[in-house]
Protein backbone atom coordinates (compact mmCIF):
# COMPACT_ATOMS: atom_id res chain seq x y z
CA UNK A 1 0.00 0.00 0.00
CA UNK A 2 1.39 3.40 -0.97
CA UNK A 3 1.98 6.11 1.60
CA UNK A 4 -0.91 8.15 0.21
CA UNK A 5 -3.36 5.25 0.41
CA UNK A 6 -2.15 4.37 3.89
CA UNK A 7 -2.74 7.93 5.06
CA UNK A 8 -6.20 7.91 3.52
CA UNK A 9 -7.07 4.62 5.25
CA UNK A 10 -5.94 6.03 8.61
CA UNK A 11 -8.03 9.12 7.99
CA UNK A 12 -11.13 7.02 7.23
CA UNK A 13 -10.63 4.93 10.37
CA UNK A 14 -10.34 8.11 12.43
CA UNK A 15 -13.47 9.52 10.81
CA UNK A 16 -15.61 6.46 11.60
CA UNK A 17 -14.18 6.19 15.13
CA UNK A 18 -15.12 9.79 15.90
CA UNK A 19 -18.44 9.59 14.06
CA UNK A 20 -19.67 6.58 16.04
CA UNK A 21 -18.03 7.61 19.33
CA UNK A 22 -21.09 9.68 20.26
CA UNK A 23 -22.88 6.52 21.40
CA UNK A 24 -25.92 4.52 20.44
CA UNK A 25 -28.02 7.56 19.53
CA UNK A 26 -25.86 8.37 16.51
CA UNK A 27 -25.84 4.74 15.41
CA UNK A 28 -29.61 4.54 15.79
CA UNK A 29 -30.17 7.74 13.79
CA UNK A 30 -27.78 6.58 11.07
CA UNK A 31 -29.75 3.33 10.93
CA UNK A 32 -33.04 5.25 10.67
CA UNK A 33 -31.77 7.25 7.69
CA UNK A 34 -30.45 4.10 6.03
CA UNK A 35 -33.79 2.35 6.59
CA UNK A 36 -35.83 5.20 5.11
CA UNK A 37 -33.54 5.43 2.09
CA UNK A 38 -33.98 1.69 1.55
CA UNK A 39 -37.76 2.06 1.89
CA UNK A 40 -37.84 4.97 -0.57
CA UNK A 41 -35.84 3.07 -3.18
CA UNK A 42 -37.65 -0.26 -2.88
CA UNK A 43 -41.18 0.96 -2.07
CA UNK A 44 -42.77 -0.80 -5.09
CA UNK A 45 -41.22 -4.11 -3.98
CA UNK A 46 -42.24 -3.81 -0.33
CA UNK A 47 -45.98 -3.54 -0.97
CA UNK A 48 -48.44 -5.10 -3.39
CA UNK A 49 -50.65 -2.01 -3.54
CA UNK A 50 -50.19 1.35 -5.24
CA UNK A 51 -50.51 4.60 -3.24
CA UNK A 52 -53.57 5.63 -5.28
CA UNK A 53 -55.45 2.31 -5.21
CA UNK A 54 -58.82 2.60 -3.45
CA UNK A 55 -61.03 -0.06 -1.89
CA UNK A 56 -64.25 1.45 -0.58
CA UNK A 57 -64.96 -1.63 1.53
CA UNK A 58 -61.99 -0.75 3.76
CA UNK A 59 -62.64 2.95 4.43
CA UNK A 60 -60.99 3.82 7.77
CA UNK A 61 -60.45 0.10 8.41
CA UNK A 62 -58.08 -0.86 11.22
CA UNK A 63 -54.98 -3.04 10.90
CA UNK A 64 -55.61 -6.47 9.41
CA UNK A 65 -53.83 -9.23 7.56
CA UNK A 66 -54.66 -7.62 4.25
CA UNK A 67 -53.83 -4.05 5.30
CA UNK A 68 -51.21 -4.16 8.04
CA UNK A 69 -51.69 -0.53 9.13
CA UNK A 70 -55.28 -0.11 8.02
CA UNK A 71 -56.68 2.24 5.38
CA UNK A 72 -57.43 5.95 5.11
CA UNK A 73 -60.69 7.82 4.55
CA UNK A 74 -61.06 6.68 0.93
CA UNK A 75 -59.79 3.12 1.32
CA UNK A 76 -56.11 3.52 0.40
CA UNK A 77 -53.55 1.33 2.14
CA UNK A 78 -51.82 3.38 4.87
CA UNK A 79 -48.59 1.38 4.83
CA UNK A 80 -48.23 1.80 1.07
CA UNK A 81 -48.71 5.54 1.27
CA UNK A 82 -46.15 5.76 4.09
CA UNK A 83 -43.61 3.88 1.98
CA UNK A 84 -44.13 6.06 -1.07
CA UNK A 85 -44.28 9.14 1.16
CA UNK A 86 -40.71 8.42 2.23
CA UNK A 87 -39.70 8.68 -1.42
CA UNK A 88 -41.44 12.06 -1.84
CA UNK A 89 -39.98 13.52 1.36
CA UNK A 90 -36.41 12.35 0.76
CA UNK A 91 -36.38 13.44 -2.89
CA UNK A 92 -37.74 16.86 -1.94
CA UNK A 93 -35.20 17.25 0.87
CA UNK A 94 -32.26 16.16 -1.27
CA UNK A 95 -33.21 18.15 -4.37
CA UNK A 96 -33.79 21.38 -2.47
CA UNK A 97 -30.58 20.97 -0.46
CA UNK A 98 -28.46 20.09 -3.51
CA UNK A 99 -29.44 23.06 -5.63
CA UNK A 100 -29.35 25.41 -2.62
CA UNK A 101 -25.86 24.17 -1.78
CA UNK A 102 -24.60 24.70 -5.33
CA UNK A 103 -26.03 28.20 -5.68
CA UNK A 104 -25.40 29.33 -2.10
CA UNK A 105 -21.82 28.04 -2.10
CA UNK A 106 -21.02 29.77 -5.40
CA UNK A 107 -22.47 33.10 -4.23
CA UNK A 108 -20.73 32.95 -0.85
CA UNK A 109 -17.43 31.91 -2.41
CA UNK A 110 -17.37 34.67 -5.04
CA UNK A 111 -18.61 37.40 -2.68
CA UNK A 112 -16.17 36.40 0.07
CA UNK A 113 -13.16 36.28 -2.25
CA UNK A 114 -13.88 39.53 -4.11
CA UNK A 115 -15.01 41.40 -0.99
CA UNK A 116 -15.76 45.12 -1.07
CA UNK A 117 -19.18 46.41 -2.05
CA UNK A 118 -20.20 43.09 -3.63
CA UNK A 119 -19.69 41.22 -0.37
CA UNK A 120 -21.55 43.92 1.57
CA UNK A 121 -24.51 43.79 -0.83
CA UNK A 122 -24.71 39.99 -0.82
CA UNK A 123 -24.53 39.75 2.96
CA UNK A 124 -27.18 42.44 3.51
CA UNK A 125 -29.57 40.59 1.19
CA UNK A 126 -28.71 37.34 3.00
CA UNK A 127 -29.40 38.94 6.39
CA UNK A 128 -32.76 40.17 5.13
CA UNK A 129 -33.70 36.66 3.95
CA UNK A 130 -32.63 35.12 7.26
CA UNK A 131 -34.79 37.64 9.14
CA UNK A 132 -37.91 36.19 7.48
CA UNK A 133 -39.15 32.94 9.12
CA UNK A 134 -38.59 30.09 6.63
CA UNK A 135 -42.19 28.87 6.79
CA UNK A 136 -43.55 32.34 5.95
CA UNK A 137 -40.97 32.73 3.17
CA UNK A 138 -41.81 29.36 1.60
CA UNK A 139 -45.57 29.89 1.91
CA UNK A 140 -45.33 33.14 -0.06
CA UNK A 141 -43.15 31.59 -2.77
CA UNK A 142 -45.22 28.41 -2.99
CA UNK A 143 -48.12 30.49 -4.33
CA UNK A 144 -46.03 30.96 -7.50
CA UNK A 145 -45.56 27.25 -8.24
CA UNK A 146 -48.01 24.50 -9.16
CA UNK A 147 -47.42 22.31 -6.12
CA UNK A 148 -45.39 19.65 -7.91
CA UNK A 149 -42.30 18.09 -6.39
CA UNK A 150 -39.79 20.09 -8.45
CA UNK A 151 -41.53 23.41 -7.80
CA UNK A 152 -41.72 22.84 -4.05
CA UNK A 153 -38.04 21.77 -4.02
CA UNK A 154 -37.06 25.06 -5.69
CA UNK A 155 -39.14 27.07 -3.20
CA UNK A 156 -37.64 25.29 -0.18
CA UNK A 157 -34.15 25.60 -1.69
CA UNK A 158 -34.51 29.38 -1.88
CA UNK A 159 -35.32 29.53 1.83
CA UNK A 160 -32.19 27.59 2.88
CA UNK A 161 -29.71 29.26 0.49
CA UNK A 162 -28.74 31.92 3.10
CA UNK A 163 -27.28 29.27 5.42
CA UNK A 164 -24.78 28.24 2.73
CA UNK A 165 -23.95 31.81 1.72
CA UNK A 166 -23.19 32.91 5.28
CA UNK A 167 -21.17 29.82 6.17
CA UNK A 168 -19.03 29.78 3.00
CA UNK A 169 -18.59 33.54 3.01
CA UNK A 170 -17.21 33.54 6.55
CA UNK A 171 -14.80 30.70 5.78
CA UNK A 172 -13.53 32.27 2.56
CA UNK A 173 -12.90 35.64 4.23
CA UNK A 174 -10.70 33.92 6.82
CA UNK A 175 -8.97 31.65 4.28
CA UNK A 176 -8.16 34.23 1.61
CA UNK A 177 -5.42 35.76 3.81
CA UNK A 178 -3.49 32.48 4.03
CA UNK A 179 -0.05 32.18 2.47
CA UNK A 180 -1.08 29.65 -0.19
CA UNK A 181 -3.71 32.07 -1.51
CA UNK A 182 -1.17 34.90 -1.59
CA UNK A 183 1.31 32.67 -3.41
CA UNK A 184 -1.35 31.68 -5.95
CA UNK A 185 -2.03 35.35 -6.66
CA UNK A 186 1.69 36.08 -7.05
CA UNK A 187 2.21 33.36 -9.65
CA UNK A 188 -0.72 34.70 -11.65
CA UNK A 189 -3.39 32.08 -11.11
CA UNK A 190 -6.87 33.17 -12.15
CA UNK A 191 -9.38 34.07 -9.43
CA UNK A 192 -11.73 31.23 -10.44
CA UNK A 193 -8.89 28.72 -10.11
CA UNK A 194 -8.01 30.03 -6.66
CA UNK A 195 -11.62 29.98 -5.52
CA UNK A 196 -12.59 26.53 -6.75
CA UNK A 197 -9.24 24.71 -6.49
CA UNK A 198 -7.81 26.15 -3.27
CA UNK A 199 -10.59 27.75 -1.23
CA UNK A 200 -13.58 25.51 -1.92
CA UNK A 201 -11.90 22.22 -0.82
CA UNK A 202 -11.23 23.82 2.57
CA UNK A 203 -14.96 24.49 2.94
CA UNK A 204 -16.13 20.95 2.12
CA UNK A 205 -16.23 19.65 5.70
CA UNK A 206 -18.53 22.45 6.84
CA UNK A 207 -20.57 22.13 3.64
CA UNK A 208 -21.24 18.44 4.28
CA UNK A 209 -22.44 19.17 7.81
CA UNK A 210 -24.66 22.05 6.68
CA UNK A 211 -26.06 19.96 3.83
CA UNK A 212 -26.98 17.07 6.12
CA UNK A 213 -28.80 19.29 8.58
CA UNK A 214 -30.57 21.19 5.80
CA UNK A 215 -32.00 17.96 4.39
CA UNK A 216 -33.88 17.54 7.66
CA UNK A 217 -34.96 21.17 7.58
CA UNK A 218 -36.20 20.81 3.99
CA UNK A 219 -38.23 17.69 4.85
CA UNK A 220 -39.85 19.54 7.75
CA UNK A 221 -40.69 22.52 5.54
CA UNK A 222 -42.15 20.29 2.82
CA UNK A 223 -44.30 18.46 5.37
CA UNK A 224 -45.50 21.72 6.90
CA UNK A 225 -46.39 23.21 3.51
CA UNK A 226 -48.24 20.03 2.50
CA UNK A 227 -50.13 19.99 5.80
CA UNK A 228 -51.21 23.61 5.26
CA UNK A 229 -52.36 22.79 1.73
CA UNK A 230 -49.78 24.87 -0.16
CA UNK A 231 -47.19 22.16 -0.74
CA UNK A 232 -47.43 18.83 -2.54
CA UNK A 233 -50.91 18.52 -4.03
CA UNK A 234 -53.03 15.45 -3.13
CA UNK A 235 -53.36 12.61 -3.97
CA UNK A 236 -49.54 12.47 -4.06
CA UNK A 237 -48.50 10.39 -1.01
CA UNK A 238 -46.59 13.01 0.97
CA UNK A 239 -46.38 12.65 4.75
CA UNK A 240 -47.65 16.19 5.34
CA UNK A 241 -50.64 15.54 3.10
CA UNK A 242 -51.38 12.34 5.03
CA UNK A 243 -51.35 14.19 8.37
CA UNK A 244 -53.61 16.90 6.94
CA UNK A 245 -56.10 14.36 5.58
CA UNK A 246 -55.99 12.07 8.60
CA UNK A 247 -56.23 14.40 11.60
CA UNK A 248 -60.01 14.63 11.11
CA UNK A 249 -60.28 10.91 11.84
CA UNK A 250 -58.10 10.67 14.95
CA UNK A 251 -60.90 9.00 16.93
CA UNK A 252 -61.91 6.61 14.13
CA UNK A 253 -58.51 5.62 12.72
CA UNK A 254 -55.66 7.46 14.52
CA UNK A 255 -52.89 5.61 12.66
CA UNK A 256 -53.69 7.49 9.44
CA UNK A 257 -52.44 10.78 10.97
CA UNK A 258 -50.11 9.61 13.75
CA UNK A 259 -47.84 7.34 11.69
CA UNK A 260 -46.79 9.92 9.05
CA UNK A 261 -46.21 12.40 11.89
CA UNK A 262 -43.90 9.91 13.59
CA UNK A 263 -42.04 9.34 10.30
CA UNK A 264 -41.49 13.09 9.88
CA UNK A 265 -40.20 13.38 13.44
CA UNK A 266 -37.83 10.41 13.13
CA UNK A 267 -36.28 11.55 9.83
CA UNK A 268 -35.79 15.18 10.89
CA UNK A 269 -34.23 14.23 14.25
CA UNK A 270 -32.04 11.58 12.58
CA UNK A 271 -30.62 14.00 10.00
CA UNK A 272 -29.86 16.58 12.69
CA UNK A 273 -28.12 14.07 14.97
CA UNK A 274 -26.08 12.63 12.08
CA UNK A 275 -25.15 16.15 10.97
CA UNK A 276 -23.94 16.94 14.48
CA UNK A 277 -21.85 13.75 14.52
CA UNK A 278 -20.39 14.61 11.10
CA UNK A 279 -19.33 18.01 12.44
CA UNK A 280 -17.34 16.31 15.21
CA UNK A 281 -15.78 13.81 12.79
CA UNK A 282 -14.84 16.36 10.11
CA UNK A 283 -13.73 19.28 12.31
CA UNK A 284 -9.89 19.22 12.47
CA UNK A 285 -9.98 20.96 15.85
CA UNK A 286 -11.72 17.95 17.41
CA UNK A 287 -9.65 15.16 15.88
CA UNK A 288 -7.06 15.20 18.60
CA UNK A 289 -9.63 15.29 21.40
CA UNK A 290 -11.62 12.17 20.59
Amino acid sequence: MSKKNSKRAVGMKRFFRIFFSRGWVTKLCFGIITAFVFIAVFAPVLTRYTPYEQNLRYILAGPSGEHLLGCDNIGRDTLTRLLYGARVSLITGLLSSIWAAILGTSIGLIAGYIGGWLNTLVMRITDAMIAIPPIIFTMVLSAMVTGNLIGISVVIGVSIIPSYIRMVNGLVISLRENDYVTASNLIGQKPLVIMFRHLLPNCLASLIVTFTMNVGTAIMLESTLSYLGVGIIPPTPAWGVMVSEGYKYLFNQPLVAILPGICIMLVVIAFNVVGDALRDALDPRLRGKI
